[in-house]
Order: structure tokens, then C-alpha cells, then sequence
């Protein structure tokens, strides 16, 4: 494997973590009628991304493979509770 596939092999790796956490905190800014105490979008996508990153070298981890359905439920259910974390009220 060369210096170039390894960019893409991580790069895809990553990908769902950034779309997931990318895609709820935007979404999170239409569906609440307030906005979230971590107002910064930025800050809330980065949170989120970051916990994604986790479940997935978790799953890797556990699985030794990556790209496993589970994981990838793990990602979404484990975004969406740091979300709503993030979005709840004081």
C-alpha cells in the first residue's frame, strides 16, 4: 500500500463520523425551536465527531474489521445520545 491509499483508506474510515456529526448538528438547528447551549455549530459537530471517532476505532477494535453494520449503528445511536447531551436544557 502506498502513502496515497493509506490517505484514502483513512479518509474513508472517517467519513462517517464526520457526515454523521456533521449531519445532526445542522439538523439539530432546524428541528429545535431553541438553540442548544453549545450554540457554535462548529463545537457541536467537533463533539459529536469525536464520539463517533471513539465507536469507531471501538468497533474496529472489537471486531477487527472495519465497516461492520453494528459499528456503524453504534455510530449513530452514540451521536445522537452526545446530541441530545449537547441540546438539552439548564
Amino acid at each position: 500500500m502506498d502513502f496515497m491509499d493509506f490517505v484514502w483508506h483513512v479518509a474513508g474510515f472517517l467519513a462517517p463520523a464526520l457526515f454523521v456529526a456533521a449531519g445532526l448538528a445542522a439538523l439539530a438547528r432546524v428541528v429545535e425551536r431553541k438553540w442548544a447551549p453549545a450554540r457554535v455549530l462548529l463545537a457541536q459537530a467537533a463533539i459529536n465527531f469525536v464520539v463517533g471517532l471513539a465507536v469507531l476505532l471501538a468497533g474496529l477494535a472489537l471486531t477487527g474489521h472495519d465497516g461492520r453494520m453494528l459499528t456503524y449503528a453504534a455510530l449513530v445511536l452514540a451521536c445522537a445520545a452526545s446530541q441530545a447531551w449537547l441540546s438539552r436544557r439548564r
